[in-house]
């Protein structure tokens, strides 16, 4: 494929909805566990969770029906997927298809990733940020 395929305003479709910026400082947080930060975004088909861990902090092992993407932004925590655990730092990426068991701990430093859950994870929906307006 080349660069003219993949980059290019031939759709034959319609947009479904404007296009939105979101500014952190406008979300919300969510704490479902001490030290554990949620600012989630709702798009239409996705959700993306922006993620701050405190220091020895932890994410309990957990499953759900939706797949995830975890991106590492920043710092590093160590990550368990269905019992293989990795140390993930700045740039790694991990895919937990849905009903996966799967958890992550900080040590001495923080971590800050982002989660990419389709469809919306169903338990962060009542704290999404606002509806867009199309005005951002």
């Amino acid at each position: 494929m080349s660069d003219e395929q993949h980059f290019n305003l031939d759709g034959a479709g319609t947009p479904t909805a404007p296009g939105i910026f979101v500014d952190l400082d406008t979300v919300a947080d969510v704490e479902f566990v001490p030290g554990l930060r949620f600012q989630p975004t709702l798009g239409q088909n996705s959700l993306a969770n922006y993620v701050t861990f405190q220091p020895h902090t932890e994410a309990p092992m957990h499953v759900h029906v939706e797949e995830q993407v975890v991106v590492v932004v920043d710092g590093e925590f160590d990550f368990t997927i269905d019992g293989e655990t990795r140390t993930m730092r700045r740039g790694d990426l991990a895919v937990i298809p849905p009903w996966v068991p799967h958890g992550a701990k900080t040590g001495d430093q923080g971590c800050t990733e982002v989660d990419v859950f389709s469809p919306p994870r169903t338990t962060l929906l009542a704290h999404v940020h606002p509806e867009p307006t199309g005005d951002a």
